[in-house]
């Protein structure tokens, strides 16, 4: 398969979740994963691990264009990789399907549950859910760390909260990163995201 003119030999890519064909046992996570630096490694590390123990595959469900491209913040915003060097490090980590979702206004305005019941859920069939030790989707990001466990007993999925991550005693961060990308250490940059910008 070819993706902009890219190779993707063994990861499969799905343009949203209405075309997707049938995913056995699907183990996955959800975030932009700009950079895929060490942190989203060791986070994809465990999806990918967990999918091989239970005999399923590995799924990552990331947004184009990037949602704060949608969602502004304010100020400069630059991307550490486009969705093609996303997809060809994501292959390369063992990742046996990308699920590519356009981030509109009125996709950003649907809450967690709603996100979880009515795409991971209904559309893909979830059978485990990996978060981070600190993640947060949907417009209501300020829910409790218990939030998930409880979606994940309404709904029927294992929950796996991915262990805290640290490099050198700091944290990795795709924020971090272009930080330090604008100030020109990019030595130091790339060393967090552990492959070449």
């Amino acid at each position: 398969m070819t993706f902009n003119g890219l190779i993707i030999s063994t990861m499969r890519i799905h343009y949203g979740f209405d075309s997707l064909s049938a995913i056995e046992r699907p183990v996955v996570t959800i975030g932009s994963f700009d950079g895929v630096h060490r942190g989203h490694a060791a986070l994809l590390g465990e999806v990918v691990q967990e999918a091989r123990r239970i005999g399923g595959r590995s799924v990552v469900v990331t947004f184009d264009p990037h949602p704060r491209e949608v969602l502004p913040r304010g100020g400069e915003f630059r991307l550490l990789t486009t969705i093609a060097q996303k997809a060809q490090l994501l292959e390369a980590l063992g990742v046996d399907e990308l699920i590519v979702v356009e981030f509109t206004l009125a996709f950003a305005a649907l809450s967690s549950e709603e996100f979880v019941r009515d795409f991971l859920v209904a559309k893909l069939g979830v059978d485990t859910l990996v978060v981070g030790y600190n993640h947060r989707f949907g417009h209501d990001v300020g829910v409790s760390a218990d939030h998930f466990e409880r979606l994940a007993e309404k709904y029927g999925f294992a929950l796996h909260r991915a262990s805290a991550y640290t490099y050198e005693g700091g944290k990795v961060s795709s924020s971090v990163i272009r930080a330090l990308v604008e100030s020109g250490e990019i030595q130091r940059a790339e060393e967090l995201l552990g492959h070449k910008l």
